[in-house]
């Protein structure tokens, strides 16, 4: 009999858990559904869950339905048990997704729905709380086909007079289903079927899980419509959860990918001596399952979740969620921390995502989580299990680091009888990919073990930023040289060698400081739009225009989570209790305030032992440490990082803005410089010049701590002259600036085009004074659509840059380019620009600095305009 095993994941009070008891009691798992309001569900048999009426533990539940066998796992709502929820997604073979439709398509969902993506997991949407008031199928369907994907279709049975319709818009699906439509007529329920499983079609339900309605038609049609998997006949199985029953017996979660399982088998170095089958709080025991079952083992200890077994072993799914804040476990005076570690450390296997981190030299433990609910949670289930009544100090967020530029590496090992070298390169990645590792070496240079060893060596460690000793991300590794000795290597060597190579060309390299972000939806009364704008533009918020729902506005973006702190109450305050603030962690971007941040961590790198970036070499016979800024005049290996002579990075510009027009308008002799164009240049200059960038690296590390002004890009600001002139850029940051100028702000609140134009208005008369070369940015995405647009206002340039690119990020770019072809100022209170800026030689100016001179401008035009 087929075996499918789905997942029930939703917003917290979508209706998630009441659809569960609906959908058990509609196939006669259970004689009366339960309810969370009166905390007798079935499946939240935890004591807290029924406390506080969230999921905080995934569930199962078994039942028979239509000829089928189904697993139901029942997963988190709550954003701060989304890592929990998470980890079910590796084992399902679909997904029903709960929205209400009274609260639509929230911060959550979307980013449910990009797991889920992530995952490949065919996927239903049920639409629960249709009986409310205001309910509108037609309006929530529209919303999820916008927010969502266009290909949710309202699933129709073959029967209704709506069939006709809905299989034309399943055929707009796929090419092949449509033209086999066009053709027949018809759309068989195998192309059906197929097009769920490719995730080409999403098939809609509506109903209300309280009232049962709807909910049998949805499991029909659920049975009918989804395929169970095709297995191998070897074992392999996926671990996706540890825990403890009441006795403190270690159990596994696992869902057997492939083959069968029995008890008295072994895997590996363990032995199964236990299968349980749970459904709710009791279980069945099993001598065997078999492939597409969920089961729980006892025996084992040292699973991990995430980890393959079987077939499946070496393999790991990793989560894609991340904490963002870390907080210290305040311990009584009669629990020493070392008697209290090992308890912790326990949890931490069945809650992998606390990251538990011991300093010794403190005596202090710190765990990473999602959020405060969580906390609470964790101090319940200490309590329960070992008696012991902890706290938390004040929450700090877990920042990171990356790399703007690509840099070589080099580790060196060569204490007496002792030898290895490798040689590594670093490259930034894409936001949000993490680490990633490779091998361009032969076998004829290296030895393949030896290579496997060094790519094993890299995996094993979590390395530290040199700006914050924050956890590095977002880079790809690539060994491209490495040496062994026949008769003195050893595997350590290469670790050793491995850990400095890394570190070294963090030192070179142009460090970025990365902080997270929460997704944020803000709802207020049409009133108090302006004021939530103005607080999120504060808050350094990016957001897109206000939409109108139902007599609210509704504000939707990103926000630093270090900003947010207690503005829930003051939302509250403003709005007298009618505003809502919905948080979701988002991803890590590039961090608003690094330089207050790196100057608060104090982190010396060099300082970092544990950390070191120097090499040992063996000289008479005793080895000798040499720093890392000397060791490539010490390496036995060619350096892939010295420049290329040829050409230097001014004769790479000067090279490239001969092949530019110059003529721009009516203005002879004004360069204007694209981003595309710029990261062509960029890129040509930076790759001929890499020996200048690791002296600048050097350079800046010796006289870190000396400098006045630190920034994650560079440490040390060059002078800068305070006057303008004709011959100067000024750059400034469009909408940075509205919020900060008193006046404008003002007039944003009431309209953000008048507030627009007159900035454009009063730029063009200190323009028009001063005799500079102004651009004005703006994000387009807050303006007009897609494409970039270059416009010319007096002889003022206005940009709107293009779809998916903010205003800091041109800005950024071009600052960097154009201080090669004269003075630049940015006027601009954002972070991201500031640390690109002194690391190229352009200048700040503050937003309250460019108003005095504008007003100051003002002031001389008027005196002149007066004597006239």
């Amino acid at each position: 009999m087929s075996h499918i095993v789905f997942g029930i994941l939703a917003q917290v009070d979508a209706g998630k858990t009441t659809l569960s008891e609906s959908l058990l009691f509609s196939a006669g798992a259970l004689k009366k559904a339960g309810r969370v309001d009166k905390k007798d569900a079935f499946l939240d048999n935890y004591e807290l869950e029924r406390e506080r009426g969230i999921t905080i533990f995934s569930k199962q539940a078994e039942f028979l339905a239509y000829g089928k066998n189904f697993t139901l796992l029942d997963t988190p709502g709550h954003v701060d048990f989304s890592v929990e929820m998470e980890r079910v997604l590796s084992v399902l073979d679909a997904a029903i997704l709960v929205i209400s439709a009274s609260a639509g398509v929230q911060s959550q969902v979307s980013v449910i729905w990009k797991l889920l993506k992530h995952y490949s997991i065919p996927t239903y949407i049920f639409v629960n709380k249709m009986d409310q008031p205001g309910a509108s199928k037609e309006n929530i369907l529209k919303e999820l086909k916008e927010k969502l994907d266009s290909n949710i279709i309202s699933y129709a049975h073959s029967t209704s007079k709506e069939y006709d319709a809905f299989l034309e818009e399943v055929s707009l699906c796929d090419e092949a289903v449509l033209e086999s439509y066009m053709e027949e007529g018809k759309i068989s329920l195998s192309e059906i079927q197929k097009l769920i499983q490719e995730r080409k079609f999403f098939s809609a339900f509506f109903g209300s899980a309280l009232k049962n309605e709807g909910v049998e038609e949805f499991l029909e049609n659920f049975a009918k419509l989804t395929v169970c998997p095709v297995y191998e006949t070897e074992f392999a199985a996926r671990v996706f959860k540890i825990a403890r029953d009441t006795a403190g017996n270690r159990l596994t979660y696992m869902k057997l990918m492939g083959g069968s399982l029995s008890v008295r088998e072994m895997i590996g170095d363990e032995k199964v001596t236990g299968i349980r089958i749970y459904s709710g709080e009791k279980f069945e025991n099993r001598d065997t399952v078999k492939a597409g079952e969920v089961c729980t083992v006892t025996g084992f200890k040292n699973t991990k979740v995430g980890e393959g077994l079987g077939s499946l072993a070496g393999t790991k799914i990793g989560s894609v969620l991340r904490q963002v804040m870390s907080y210290k476990v305040e311990l009584p005076e009669n629990e020493p921390v070392h008697v209290f570690l090992p308890k912790i450390r326990e949890i931490s296997e069945e809650i992998p995502e606390l990251s538990v981190k011991y300093a010794e030299e403190k005596k202090e433990i710190n765990i990473s989580l999602m959020g405060e609910v969580q906390t609470e949670v964790l101090k319940h289930l200490i309590k329960e299990r070992y008696n012991v009544d902890i706290n938390f100090g004040e929450g700090n967020i877990l920042y990171k680091e990356t790399i703007a530029d690509t840099v070589y590496g080099v580790g060196h090992f060569e204490p007496l009888r002792h030898y290895a070298e490798v040689e590594l390169r670093l490259e930034p990645a894409e936001r949000g990919s993490g680490l990633s590792f490779a091998s361009e070496v032969s076998e004829d240079e290296l030895a393949i073990n030896y290579q496997k060893l060094i790519l094993s060596h890299l995996e094993e460690k979590e390395y530290k930023g040199v700006l914050t000793g924050s956890p590095i991300t977002d880079m790809k590794i690539t060994l491209v040289a490495g040496r062994a000795h026949l008769k003195h290597t050893e595997g350590g060597d290469f670790r050793q060698a491995t850990y400095r190579a890394v570190r070294q060309g963090l030192m070179q390299a142009r460090s970025v400081l990365l902080e997270p972000v929460y997704d944020f939806k803000l709802e207020v009364p049409e009133e108090a739009i302006g004021r939530a704008m103005t607080d999120m533009g504060k808050m350094n918020g990016s957001f897109a225009s206000p939409e109108n729902k139902s007599g609210k506005a509704v504000l939707t973006g990103k926000i630093p989570v270090s900003e947010v702190k207690d503005y829930a109450l003051e939302l509250r305050a403003y709005t007298k209790g009618e505003g809502l603030l919905s948080l979701t962690p988002s991803d890590y971007e590039v961090c608003h305030n690094a330089e207050e941040i790196i100057e608060r961590f104090q982190y010396y790198p060099e300082a970092d032992i544990e950390n070191t970036a120097d090499s040992v070499f063996c000289s008479h016979g005793a080895g000798f440490v040499v720093p890392w800024d000397e060791v490539i005049n010490y390496m036995h290996l060619p350096y892939f990082g010295k420049a290329d002579e040829e050409e230097s990075e001014e004769e790479a510009f000067l090279r490239y803005t001969n092949m530019v027009e110059t003529q721009v308008g009516s203005e002879r002799g004004e360069i204007f410089l694209g981003t595309d164009e710029i990261d062509s240049i960029l890129n040509s200059a930076v790759s001929s010049n890499k020996k200048k960038e690791a002296e600048t690296a050097r350079n800046r590390w010796k006289n870190r701590g000396k400098s006045e002004t630190k920034t994650a890009v560079s440490i040390g600001v060059p002078k800068i002259r305070r006057n303008i002139s004709k011959d100067d850029y000024l750059l400034v940051d469009g909408y940075n600036i509205i919020f900060a100028w008193e006046e404008l702000k003002e007039l944003a609140n009431i309209n953000i085009d008048s507030a627009r134009d007159k900035l454009i208005e009063r730029l063009a008369n200190y323009q028009g004074y001063k005799g500079c070369k102004l651009i004005l940015v703006f994000d387009a995405y807050k303006v007009r659509g897609g494409k970039e647009n270059i416009v010319k206002q007096g002889n003022v340039w206005i940009v709107y840059t293009k779809e998916a690119e903010t205003a800091d990020q041109y800005i950024a770019k071009a600052s960097l380019e154009l201080t090669k072809d004269g003075m630049v100022r940015v006027a601009t209170s954002d972070a991201l620009v500031q640390m690109i800026i002194f690391g190229s030689g352009a200048a700040r100016l503050s937003a309250r600095d460019l108003e005095l001179e504008v007003k100051y401008v003002e002031g001389l035009i008027s005196e002149k305009l007066e004597k006239l």
